[in-house]
């Protein structure tokens, strides 16, 4: 991931409603949620919706795929995933050892690999 990828990412989810999307289309899983349905569970008016969905989608956080009329969309978690891997590459200087606090809550497994203690 380049730089200005990531700040477009970022600054996507610098907003309230966009990062409410966001985090219910990660909670919504690989079926996503069609545009009307993430605006009731929201709260957001349809066409103010729209506007965050194409602020997403263009800065790549979000895929969407029509359904007959309906849009739907989904989060794109490769993309979540590059952008974490792009902000932690530098973590610790490459030792993953005093990395340790952070890793669990992006890597159970990677941290679980990590930590040679019997109980870790």
């Amino acid at each position: 991931m380049e730089d200005h990828d990531a700040i477009d990412a970022l600054s996507a989810l610098a907003q309230t409603s966009r990062l409410s999307v966001f985090r219910l289309l990660v909670q919504a899983g690989p079926e996503g949620l069609p545009a009307l349905e993430i605006a009731r569970r929201l709260h957001i008016v349809p066409s103010t919706l729209s506007g965050h969905l194409a602020i997403l989608k263009r800065a790549g956080i979000l895929t969407a795929t029509r359904r007959q009329r309906e849009i739907h969309y989904k989060a794109d978690l490769a993309c979540m995933n590059a952008l974490m891997e792009f902000l932690l590459s530098d973590c610790c200087n490459g030792q993953i050892d005093d990395c340790r606090g952070a890793l669990p809550s992006f890597w159970p497994k990677a941290a679980a690999e990590a930590d040679p203690s019997p109980d870790g």
